[in-house]
């Protein structure tokens, strides 16, 4: 007996994605060009930057101007007062600081370094910063949209980023943003192979997905900021990735 067999295909001749491009028309092409006839319950996981760049989300440094409190954490930590003044403004708390670094709970919910903001793969002269999406969970509805009406089906769309874990060293890729998929899935009351209910488990799926993307989009130069991913059964009413974030009154660590 064979279990299911799970593709993933990289999206890997998108042009550079500039602000105000149609992202959703690209993906579109890109899909078209490797052949996919999408069906139902197929899943486009597409990485964060060029999202935040299509929508006109990158900063000139010059341009920002830090406040009293910026410029005073910027001191503490060895951080550009500009980059800190950007955090501060995404961000709703300083969770933990330490040099070069902010971990801050962004306007989404979720805790992250830096509010997201990157500067890697953004320009050259490092005097320009890529901030997240307004409202992720809205991008990728909005590329679900446009690519349902396109194929005539019920795709899953996911925006994925990289983050940091308090415990493990290294990135891992989750989602920031759903459309079409049950980002969190309880198996509370289902029974494990002795037959045993199970009383709390939930499982990330969405994140799961992304993680799984962003081993073939790759972390440097690759050049892969989309993949397509066929085989993946799932059911569930849809939620947004925004129902992943632990809510601050049942997080034991802050």
């Amino acid at each position: 007996m064979t279990g299911p067999v799970v593709s993933l295909i990289a999206l890997d001749d998108l042009p550079l994605v500039e602000a105000g491009d149609d992202l959703a028309a690209m993906l579109i092409a890109a899909v078209r060009r490797k052949n996919i006839a999408p069906v139902d319950h197929d899943i486009l996981v597409v990485a964060q930057k060029i999202v935040s760049k299509a929508e006109g989300r990158m900063v000139r440094l010059a341009d920002v101007k830090p406040s009293p409190r910026a410029a005073a954490i910027a001191d503490e930590i060895g951080k550009d007062s500009r980059l800190v003044e950007l955090v501060l403004s995404e961000g709703t708390e300083i969770v933990r600081r330490a040099p070069n670094l902010l971990i801050v709970e962004h306007r989404s919910g979720f805790v992250m370094a830096n509010a997201g903001i990157d500067q890697s793969n953004v320009g050259g002269d490092g005097e320009h910063a890529l901030l997240l999406p307004r409202d992720a969970d809205a991008s990728a509805a909005a590329l679900k949209a446009a690519l349902d009406r396109e194929f005539g089906v019920d795709l899953g769309v996911l925006i994925n980023d990289s983050f940091g874990r308090p415990w493990r060293k290294g990135v891992v890729g989750v989602a920031i943003g759903a459309a079409g998929v049950p980002s969190l899935v309880s198996l509370v009351g289902k029974p494990d192979l002795m037959g045993r209910k199970l009383r709390v488990t939930e499982v990330a799926f969405a994140d799961e997905l992304a993680a799984a993307a962003s081993l073939i989009m790759g972390q440097g130069d690759e050049g892969r900021p989309a993949v397509y991913i066929r085989g993946v059964g799932y059911d569930g009413p849809p939620m947004p990735a925004c129902a992943i974030a632990r809510p601050k009154e049942t997080d034991l660590f802050r």
